[in-house]
């Protein structure tokens, strides 16, 4: 395995769930990324390029100190739903990226189901 095959076949997957995921006006593709620290999730309208809602693990109003661990993923999951719910978005679609859904992607995507979004 070289250098650069784990990036390379990071961008295959990454390429292979966004063949199938699209996101509408109705129902917004739920676009989740973990970085080594923290958590950016966004509602986004691939037919208009635009962001509905987004969330990150860095500005959560009361939680100081949510990072990209499955307890954040939890955090994290809660507040975009409440965050999308109050602009009028009850059903996404999930784009988990790269990753498998397990572990802090399945915890984030359990806590929006919970927390009110359909998908």
């Amino acid at each position: 395995m070289e250098i650069g095959d784990k990036t390379a076949l990071a961008k295959r997957r990454r390429w292979r769930v966004r063949s199938r995921v699209v996101g509408t006006a109705k129902r917004p593709r739920l676009s989740v990324h973990f970085s080594n620290r923290h958590i950016y999730a966004q509602c986004i309208d691939d037919g208009a390029a635009v962001t509905l809602a987004a969330a990150t693990s860095l500005a959560i109003p009361g939680a100081a100190a949510v990072h990209a661990n499955r307890e954040g993923a939890i955090v994290l999951g809660k507040y975009i739903a409440k965050n999308a719910r109050s602009k009028g978005i009850v059903q996404v679609v999930l784009d988990r990226g790269a990753r498998r859904y397990h572990g802090c992607v399945q915890a984030f995507a359990d806590a929006a189901r919970e927390a009110g979004l359909e998908f």
